[in-house]
């Protein structure tokens, strides 16, 4: 999706043409995903191997807010018993907190200007401790998450 933006434009018929094939694949991917989890509950790395875990969270994070809210407390329920991967749900927790209108809590959510074409990081909680709670769950510090991204951030001073 980056390289079409950068190439044709947010606006352009090439995104929009990507970001339908992607919502429709994506809506397929989520019947199927919701599917197992309702039934047989979050599968861990011992049942799907770890990319199998992944993807359960990959396929849920990028629904949208009511799939969150159901499978949020699902997930982090998974992460204690192993089934799950902490620095996923961290990324969980960022967006449902920001659907909810709340600041997220470990950077992980980034948006991006149309009119710019570049990308910032959205509000974040109590900002000078972001890299100490990013490491707590096995994520990099956000300068160097930032830079992905294109991003040249600096950790505000306390």
């Amino acid at each position: 999706m980056d390289s079409v933006i950068k190439k044709y434009g947010y606006d352009s018929k090439e995104r929009k043409s990507l970001s339908a094939d992607i919502e429709k694949k994506d809506s397929i991917d989520l019947i199927k995903t919701e599917n197992i989890l309702d039934k047989y509950g979050w599968l861990g790395p011992d049942q799907v191997g770890d990319m199998g875990t992944i993807t359960e969270f990959l396929v849920i994070q990028h629904a949208d807010q009511p799939v969150h809210e159901k499978y949020l407390p699902i997930m982090r329920q998974a992460v204690k018993e192993g089934k799950a991967h902490q620095e996923d749900l961290a990324l969980l927790e960022d967006r449902t907190a920001l659907e909810e209108g709340k600041k997220q809590i470990y950077g992980s959510q980034v948006g991006l200007d149309v009119k710019t074409n570049k990308y910032y990081i959205r509000p974040i909680e109590d900002e000078p401790n972001i890299n100490k709670r990013r490491a707590s769950v096995g994520l990099a510090p956000l300068e160097n998450y930032a830079k992905f991204f294109g991003i040249d951030y600096k950790l505000p001073k306390q």
